[in-house]
C-alpha cells in the first residue's frame, strides 16, 4: 500500500556459493523481469533496497548486500560478519558442494556474532539457471563420483539428478533442523517463490510490540515520563 510508513531499515548479507543464483534471485524479487535468457554476470558486490509489507500497516525496508560467490577456502569478509542484522545463506540443491560451503559461513557468523542474536536464513534456490556438477572429490556425506563428475549409489548405479536434488534437500533439512535455521526453496525464475522468506526475515527483524495489558501500569508510565520531563 502506498499509504504505508517506512519505519525501518535492516541490514541483510546474502551469499553463499559462487554460481548459486543469488543475484538473480534479488533481481527477480526486486525487478520481476529475470528469465532463462536474462544475462547475469557475477557479482563483486552490490547492494538492493527492498521495501516490505509485512501487513503491520508500516513498510520495513532490507538494505540486501549481494556479495561474490565463495567458492574453495575462500571465506566471507569479515566486514559482513560485523555490521549485519541478518543472513541469508543460498545454495544450489543440484550442487552438493554449494550446501557443504554453509556450514563453514555459519560458523564465521557465530564466531563474530559476540552476543547479538544473529537471524539467519538457509534458501535452496531450485534454478540456478546453470545446470551443475559436484566437482572433483565428493564432498561429506554424498556418494561416490566417477572421474567424469557423475554420481553413483553404493550399488553402482547412476544417481539421477533428481535423486541428488532430493537427497541434498534432505541433508539440507536435517542441518537446518540441528542448527534451529529455518530453510526454505524457491525458485528464483518464479517471483512468488521468493517473498515469503524475505518477509518472514522482515517480521522476525522487526516484531509487533506488544502492549501491556496493564492500563495502571501503562498510565504510570506516562505520569512518571511526564514527571521527569518538568
Amino acid at each position: 500500500m502506498l499509504t504505508s510508513k517506512i519505519t525501518k531499515i535492516g541490514k541483510v548479507v546474502l551469499c553463499g556459493g559462487k554460481g548459486v543464483g543469488k543475484t538473480a534471485m534479488l533481481e527477480q524479487l526486486i525487478y520481476g523481469h529475470v528469465t532463462i535468457d536474462s544475462e547475469l554476470h557475477s557479482t563483486i558486490e552490490d547492494t538492493y533496497v527492498a521495501s516490505v509489507d509485512t501487513g503491520k500497516g508500516s513498510r520495513d525496508m532490507l538494505r540486501i548486500y549481494d556479495t561474490a560467490g565463495l567458492q574453495g577456502n575462500v571465506q566471507l569478509p569479515r566486514h559482513y560478519l560485523l555490521f549485519a542484522d541478518a543472513f541469508v545463506l543460498v545454495y544450489d540443491p543440484s550442487d552438493p558442494a554449494s550446501l557443504d560451503l554453509l556450514a563453514g559461513i555459519k560458523s564465521d557468523i557465530d564466531k563474530y556474532k559476540d552476543k547479538k542474536e544473529m537471524i539467519i536464513i538457509v534458501i535452496a534456490n531450485m534454478h540456478s539457471r546453470h545446470p551443475r556438477s559436484a566437482g572433483n572429490g565428493a564432498p561429506t556425506g554424498t556418494a561416490p563420483q566417477s572421474p567424469n563428475g557423475n554420481q553413483y549409489h553404493s550399488n553402482g548405479s547412476q544417481i539421477s539428478n533428481n535423486d541428488l536434488i532430493e537427497s541434498n534437500l534432505n541433508r539440507a533439512n536435517n542441518w537446518c533442523a540441528r542448527e534451529r535455521i529455518k530453510h526454505y526453496t524457491v525458485n528464483a525464475m518464479e517471483r512468488a517463490s521468493l517473498y515469503e522468506p524475505f518477509i518472514q526475515l522482515a517480521i522476525r527483524l522487526y516484531p509487533t510490540q506488544t502492549k501491556s495489558s496493564f492500563p495502571q501500569l501503562r498510565q504510570l508510565t506516562q505520569k512518571t515520563s511526564k514527571v521527569d520531563n518538568s
